[in-house]
């Protein structure tokens, strides 16, 4: 159903830097999932790389294990009460999720994806030949009650329960719980990417899957949306008994890890940076989605419905019956506007009159014209297709 948003708060240093912003580039991107220039800790992180230089050069400058700088994983592993020999840090997340998605089509397993899910680990499965079923998406996220009976031994549960990309959900505590217990009893694997989950800045938060089942379940996260993306450092937690498949997947692939980078983002982790800054990251975030929820409420079209994401980048556009998003993207790109188109995110076909807004990259003055833009293409859209 669709939403409105009273006028944004911020604090006024955050709506300075938000004033400060400038036309970065053409068209006005409503597809990348990626922060925006000012929304990255430049200066900070710079200090962290000439300290960790300072601190441990003749490490991070080096060779390293392929399960990642030691001092991060610790740290990683602190923060999520494991054994850090459980921790494999991988150079991003989405190839901490090839590495595992590769050992499971190995083992011959099924993957229950959710519909829509996100793009680029579709495209990892479809390339190993995985068997796929996907699972609708309800409105708090997952349609749990949709695997009851369809899950069996081997089976993995891929999820991105919290502000989910496309489409900015999140999976309900009962139906967490609920999860689990299905495939605890079918003896399923659940695997939860949480890259966003950090990123909350409305309501109350959810414990993870991995910690409502006592930290059993696989679990994947990244500092790509909460630091920066170019550090291009994410991590794995796994049983133990998989870290020796997963870290033969890893030598296989490359030499070392990027220790230094490793090195760097962990002093920004534990000089005080990192609270911080992630807190700046959340209220502008909270501003910019709250400039888009408005400006979607005051120029969609009726029949137009959108969800009120509570954190994270993305939200997910159900466009009016008859309006197509392919015909529409390309009608969008001839005015300088550019969004993903919801069937990306289906493995089985779907989500053709739908779309993905990622409200993190543009500034807010861009939001305000792209969705008055988009607005009247839809509008146009919607009276040929009545």
């Amino acid at each position: 159903m669709s939403s409105s948003a009273s006028a944004p708060k911020s604090t006024s240093q955050e709506l300075n830097r938000l004033r400060r912003y400038t036309r970065r580039v053409a068209p006005i991107s409503f597809a990348r999932g990626m922060p925006g220039p000012d929304l990255l800790p430049i200066a900070a992180f710079g200090d962290c790389a000439r300290e960790a230089l300072e601190r441990d050069g003749a490490t991070a400058l080096q060779y390293g294990p392929p399960g990642g700088y030691p001092p991060l994983k610790n740290w990683i592993a602190e923060q999520h009460d494991v054994d850090p020999a459980r921790v494999l840090v991988t150079n991003g997340s989405l190839q901490g999720f090839a590495f595992t998605a590769r050992y499971f089509v190995q083992q011959g397993s099924r993957f229950f994806v959710e519909a829509p899910c996100y793009d680029r680990s579709l495209s990892i499965l479809r390339k190993l030949g995985a068997e796929v079923e996907q699972v609708e998406l309800a409105e708090d996220g997952l349609d749990v009650d949709a695997l009851a009976g369809s899950l069996r031994s081997g089976d993995v549960v891929y999820t991105i329960p919290t502000f989910q990309n496309p489409s900015g959900r999140t999976l309900s505590l009962d139906n967490r719980r609920r999860l689990l217990e299905l495939a605890g009893a079918a003896g399923a694997v659940v695997f939860e990417d949480d890259p966003y989950g950090m990123l909350r800045f409305e309501g109350d938060p959810i414990p993870r899957l991995f910690e409502l089942s006592d930290r059993r379940t696989l679990f994947l996260s990244s500092f790509s949306k909460t630091v920066a993306p170019g550090i291009r450092t994410g991590y794995l937690i796994l049983p133990e008994d998989l870290v020796p498949a997963i870290e033969e997947l890893v030598l296989s692939n490359y030499v070392s890890p990027a220790i230094f980078v490793e090195a760097a983002l962990l002093e920004f982790l534990t000089s005080g940076r990192f609270e911080p800054n992630l807190e700046a990251v959340r209220e502008c975030l909270r501003v910019l989605r709250d400039t888009m929820l408005a400006a979607l409420e005051r120029d969609m079209p009726e029949g137009t419905r959108w969800n009120h994401p509570e954190g994270g980048y993305f939200l997910w556009l159900d466009l009016p019956g008859g309006v197509v998003a392919d015909s529409l993207l390309a009608r969008a790109g001839e005015q300088d506007v550019v969004f993903i188109k919801g069937a990306d995110f289906f493995f089985h076909g779907g989500g053709d009159e739908a779309a993905r807004l990622a409200f993190s990259f543009a500034n807010a003055e861009e939001i305000d014209e792209g969705i008055m833009r988009l607005g009247t293409l839809v509008r146009d859209a919607a009276s040929v297709a009545a």
